[in-house]
């Protein structure tokens, strides 16, 4: 049974974008030693994020699973507070969940981010459900009824100022996939995202296995700085010109479907010549790197106050990728 990282322990633990392997990618990684599984909510890229840990929770018997993280304007609060309790019960002592404001999960609707003082509203009201008791949403008066109160414990997924003083005011916890989440005010327990590859003795950059795991985590830098800062934020990037380009020809109405295609989980035709252009950013936008320096970056990470690392594999050989990463740093 999972327990939550406390300021002097750091927990090596995994991520994925889903799919119909994830469920049996979660069992491989509880063999090999990891501390907890977490499944994106983007229901335009993935499969159903509940389904999909409902299955992990079958077939595991250790690892700890939750959503992240989950955008309220998807589901109704009663909706997730269901969903974890279920999940609860498939997998008592090891679910948590993690609430956030949307990245890929809103954009590929074509809509921003939504506003923290309503991802906070959400937060208090599924919190309020699952401990049993009424919450007033939308002019009524709702309850999770014949079901026994369950404690889960919520983090917050946020790396802007907002974000985080919404989990210092309510989460358990903090996920951040930029820049560690670190600062006095916040909860004791945070996480990072981290998505890469390792690198063999002789390998580079170049070579289309490090693409083919990694490629993403640059088309990534694309997509968000294109949706969050504008188009001369991505000509500034190597290779980003060349991406904007080719997104540009897509008309408006569509074109934010065409951003995130592929997003954290491949190099879409669209975007692997920016990409290839841009390859030197990979090192200092994801974990890749070889062994020795991805165990330094995570003692880094640990001695700033960092409390766990979620790895998110990709590629072909994601079982590889899992088993590569354990082996590096575990």
């Amino acid at each position: 049974m999972t327990a939550e990282p406390n300021e002097a322990s750091l927990h090596i633990s995994c991520a994925f974008a889903p799919s119909s392997g994830t469920p049996d990618h979660i069992m491989l990684a509880e063999q090999l030693g990891y501390e907890r599984a977490w499944c994106y909510d983007s229901p335009a890229l993935y499969p159903d994020v509940w389904m999909t840990l409902s299955l992990a929770a079958l077939r595991t018997s250790r690892i700890g699973l939750g959503p992240a993280v989950l955008i309220p304007s998807l589901r109704h609060p009663m909706v997730n507070a269901a969903a974890i309790a279920a999940l609860a019960e498939l997998a008592p002592g090891r679910t948590a969940a993690g609430i956030g404001a949307g990245f890929t999960g809103r954009y590929t609707l074509g809509q921003p981010p939504m506003r923290w003082v309503d991802v906070g509203a959400y937060v208090r009201v599924v919190r309020s459900l699952l401990r049993g008791e009424e919450a007033l949403w939308e002019g009524a008066v709702i309850k999770l009824l014949d079901r026994d109160p369950v404690q889960v414990p919520i983090f917050i997924g946020a790396d802007g100022p907002k974000g985080r003083a919404l989990a210092a005011g309510i989460g358990d916890g903090i996920f951040g996939s930029g820049l560690p989440p670190i600062g006095d005010d916040l909860p004791s327990w945070r996480g990072i995202l981290t998505f890469g590859t390792v690198l063999g003795a002789n390998e580079t950059l170049n070579e289309e296995r490090v693409m083919n795991a990694a490629g993403h985590a640059v088309a990534v830098v694309y997509h968000g700085s294109y949706e969050r800062r504008g188009a001369d934020a991505v000509d500034g990037l190597p290779g980003g010109q060349l991406w904007r380009e080719a997104i540009e020809e897509i008309g408006p109405d569509r074109r934010h479907l065409a951003v995130h295609e592929g997003h954290l989980a491949r190099v879409t035709d669209r975007d692997r010549p920016a990409v290839i252009a841009g390859i030197d950013l990979l090192p200092k936008v994801s974990f890749t790197g070889t062994a020795a320096e991805l165990r330094d970056r995570v003692a880094q990470l640990r001695d700033v106050g960092v409390t766990e690392i979620a790895y998110q594999p990709a590629g072909d050989d994601i079982p590889g990728e899992l088993e590569r990463f354990i082996n590096a740093v575990g």
